[in-house]
């Protein structure tokens, strides 16, 4: 079953062998999909012979499925993508990317089987390289690949659409995904699977919030984003990057901030408390009583942000989760100081844990992301960790050759 030339560009196949040839990325591969191509080379990930990683006995993945809250999520979510009997089949993922039910279309299973895509594999782009759930995971937004916009070419005839799932206070529980032919290309997938991905997250938060403990606390969602989103009560609202900035560093000072403190950490430039003032009013009609109306300006409710989420993992010395956790920089484009230093901070404290850890499964996911990239430290610190001889023994040793022939740089240093 072929996806249709309709929403992939015919240059795209040519597209990616060129660039697994030669690194080099062709203008109009969708950035999304480009960056994950990057991501899914630096990790190693064998385009041709992809090995999904199936490493659990049906025991074990068993308790994986009592666990999750996800389960309370099944019905919902057969209901609404399987009823019809389309032809594709559907997917829920735990927050590592491992497959922990796949239903649907008989004949399109046990196709998309024969390329690893079975319950029990993990899907995270590290091990299977560029694709909707794995995606959708790195990068904590819906993702929708078509065809050879996969890296593993044993997957490029098919599409996936996918979401992240997350429970009441916004850490990522899973990615729902659909996994199909032609159908699964069109716009109107991905409105299915983000409207099932909303109520499934509903019906999680109804399963987890106690009927004493009154609505679930705002989230807000900065990492790797270069606006930001605001869930209250259920309802997602895109900020701009200048409101989510000021949400965040309110969140990061709950005790509230005057309009000059919110100008000096906005802007490096002179910021007037007049323009602080109506853009905070601008905010305040977007978000409504979550925003104070007096001042020092400040927040009537707890929001708790993924940045929140990292931090807590790291606290609990759950390197793996954290790093899971950490979809990429605090607003990577703002230059506001305030967030920078937060963006800083976080990403420092990310990276020092995760060479810590000495754990080569941990450190290749940073080494594989857009910091992690050129991280020398990293490299060598996965290097001394990794089995000689290993596959990632060997890569480590080839990206420092290269970053040794690129800096200037002596091994040892």
């Amino acid at each position: 079953m072929r996806v249709s030339t309709t929403t992939e560009h015919p240059d795209v196949r040519a597209a990616q062998e060129d660039f697994v040839s030669t690194g080099r990325v062709n203008s109009k591969v969708r950035r999304l999909v480009a960056d994950s191509w990057r991501r899914s080379r630096r990790s190693g990930v064998d385009p041709e012979r992809p090995a999904p990683r199936s490493d659990l006995s049906d025991n074990d993945l068993a308790g994986l499925r009592r666990e999750t809250p996800l389960t309370a999520a099944l019905p919902v979510a057969r209901r609404l993508l399987l009823d019809a009997d389309p032809q594709w089949v559907a997917a829920l993922t735990d927050a590592t990317g491992r497959l922990l039910w796949i239903d649907g279309n008989r004949r399109v299973r046990h196709a998309v089987g024969r390329a690893g895509f079975v319950e029990g594999a993990v899907w995270s782009e590290d091990c299977a390289g560029t694709n909707a759930p794995g995606t959708a995971l790195a990068t904590n937004r819906e993702v929708q690949v078509v065809g050879s916009e996969h890296w593993a070419r044993p997957v490029h005839p098919w599409s996936c659409a996918a979401a992240p799932l997350h429970d009441s206070s916004g850490r990522v529980l899973g990615v729902l995904d659909i996994t199909g032919g032609p159908e699964v290309a069109s716009g109107m997938a991905m409105q299915l699977v983000r409207a099932t991905a909303t109520a499934i997250e509903a019906t999680v938060g109804r399963g987890t919030t106690s009927p004493t403990a009154g609505p679930p606390a705002p989230t807000l969602r900065v990492l790797g984003s270069q606006g930001g989103t605001l869930v209250v009560d259920g309802a997602a609202h895109r900020l701009s990057r200048r409101h989510a900035e000021i949400l965040l560093l309110l969140a990061e000072h709950p005790a509230g901030l005057s309009a000059d403190e919110l100008a000096v950490l906005l802007s490096e430039s002179e910021l007037s408390g007049v323009t602080v003032r109506a853009e905070v009013s601008r905010l305040r009609r977007a978000v409504g009583p979550l925003l104070s109306e007096s001042r020092p300006y400040r927040l009537t409710r707890a929001v708790r942000t993924d940045v929140d989420g990292v931090r807590a993992a790291l606290a609990l010395g759950d390197v793996a989760d954290a790093v899971g956790s950490y979809t990429g920089p605090v607003l990577p484009r703002s230059s506001s100081p305030g967030v920078a230093r937060v963006r800083a901070a976080v990403s420092d404290e990310v990276r020092a844990a995760v060479l810590a850890s000495r754990d080569p499964r941990v450190i290749i996911r940073w080494a594989a992301s857009d910091e992690g990239a050129d991280d020398f430290g990293a490299w060598r610190t996965l290097a001394a960790a990794s089995v000689p001889g290993s596959a990632g023994h060997l890569r480590a040793v080839a990206q420092l050759r290269r970053l040794e022939a690129e800096l200037g740089r002596p091994a040892g240093a």
